[in-house]
């Protein structure tokens, strides 16, 4: 695999395209990368997939390419989207970098009742999919939705799209985590006849779903509830998990 730097570059790409650096882009490849004059760099914006580019001129006033081959077609990731109630702004920040790096074709904020904190800074997620993206060789970047109210987003929910439900409760209100009774299937086995399926999986708050948001998601066809295994993970662990049983079981690591 190649180790020349890449970058995401919203711009059309094609052979001799000349092609200017945004500043952070140029500080990157110039003062982090130690690239200079000459050099390759592979970019990609993902509609014309990967190419290969020489640095055609960099200094302290900017930096600018000119493309040359492409080196990979366009491939996008499976239709999957990720959708999570946001927490703390460093555990926000791993789960967008971890489902970039997993091949999340979507990645979406939902505000439950029991959300703690819905403060998104959009712009800041945004840079962390395209480092994500770069570093992890994936030729696109995943759609980053705005926050929406869970009720709002399950209103307009599409009716061919699965809704992967991860619910670690049980339906026995005195019971600690709801007890056993009324739990989901484990997710490779509830995914085991999902096929190709477009999906989405919902991971909740630190604090769970709400009774009445569970018996709503419960009612629903699309939905399907599993559970992620004997522990009660955190939510950055329970989304890094769930992806990872995804796309082992109906996404691209078959």
């Amino acid at each position: 695999m190649s180790t020349d730097p890449r970058l995401f570059i919203d711009a059309p790409l094609s052979a001799s395209a000349a092609i200017p650096l945004a500043r952070e882009d140029a500080h990157y490849l110039i003062n982090v990368m130690r690239r200079g004059e000459g050099d390759v760099v592979r970019v990609f914006n993902g509609r014309d997939g990967e190419w290969s580019a020489v640095i055609a001129h960099a200094s302290r006033k900017g930096a600018g390419l000119t493309v040359a081959d492409q080196t990979r077609p366009q491939q996008g990731v499976p239709d999957l989207w990720l959708m999570f109630a946001p927490v703390r702004r460093s555990k926000t920040e791993l789960i967008v970098e971890k489902a970039t790096e997993l091949g999340a074709a979507v990645i979406a904020p939902v505000v439950t009742e029991r959300t703690q904190s819905d403060r998104i800074k959009f712009e800041r997620l945004q840079a962390i999919t395209k480092e994500a993206a770069e570093q992890t060789e994936r030729l696109d970047l995943p759609e980053l939705r705005t926050s929406e109210k869970l009720a709002a987003v399950l209103d307009n929910w599409p009716d061919d799209r699965l809704l992967i439900f991860c619910d670690e409760s049980g339906d026995e209100a005195d019971a600690a985590w709801g007890g056993a009774r009324g739990r989901g299937q484990p997710m490779a086995a509830a995914l085991a006849g999902a096929g190709d399926r477009p999906a989405a999986i919902l991971i909740g708050p630190e604090g769970g779903f709400s009774p009445a948001e569970r018996d709503r998601l419960r009612s629903l066809q699309h939905v399907v509830p599993v559970t992620l295994g004997p522990r009660i993970l955190r939510a950055e662990t329970a989304a890094i998990a769930a992806l990872t049983i995804w796309q082992s079981t109906c996404g691209d690591w078959r």
